[in-house]
């Protein structure tokens, strides 16, 4: 791994841009993992996973992708919420936000028809608005979160009934 690069990217997290990271190649593995807040260490942690050159090593989980016009995970509800009905999921942790602004109409509502491509909220991570996709077909149900409250990777956003 290229020392320079590394310091490079070491300064793009404590500029606040980026806060985990993760590089593969041939000789190594790296995560770099900057924490913030009282707990917080003197910087950025490093840690060099030493691979093999005939087979890379394998990559713990996959980590969300966190970008504009990002779409959100789309799962079938649990026997718990009954009838069939899927959740829209959040694709990353941010804010979740109903409205593009504080003095527009929310992009959705309980009773709307939506598309796979009908945007049905924001979420804001990093200062990045981004808009979550239903990824389905159906209608709202019911709303699981409040504007302007945070949310997490996975945590279910609508509850739409399927058509």
């Amino acid at each position: 791994m290229d020392l320079k690069l590394i310091r490079n990217l070491i300064r793009l997290m404590e500029r606040g841009e980026v806060t985990e990271l993760e590089i593969e190649d041939e000789q190594a593995r790296m995560k770099v993992h900057l924490r913030r807040g009282p707990e917080a260490g003197s910087g950025p942690q490093v840690v060099m996973v030493p691979g093999s050159a005939h087979a890379p090593a394998p990559m713990p989980g996959p980590a969300p992708a966190v970008e504009s016009g990002a779409e959100a995970p789309v799962a079938e509800a649990g026997d718990a919420r009954g009838e069939g009905l899927i959740e829209i999921t959040s694709p990353m942790v941010g804010t979740f936000y109903r409205a593009p602004s504080p003095e527009t109409d929310p992009f959705s509502s309980v009773g709307d028809v939506l598309e796979e491509d009908t945007v049905v909220c924001i979420v804001e991570a990093m200062k990045v608005m981004n808009e979550i996709r239903a990824e389905c077909r159906g209608s709202i149900v019911e709303l699981l979160v409040e504007n302007g409250e945070p949310v997490e990777f996975g945590q279910p956003l609508f509850l739409v009934r399927p058509r």
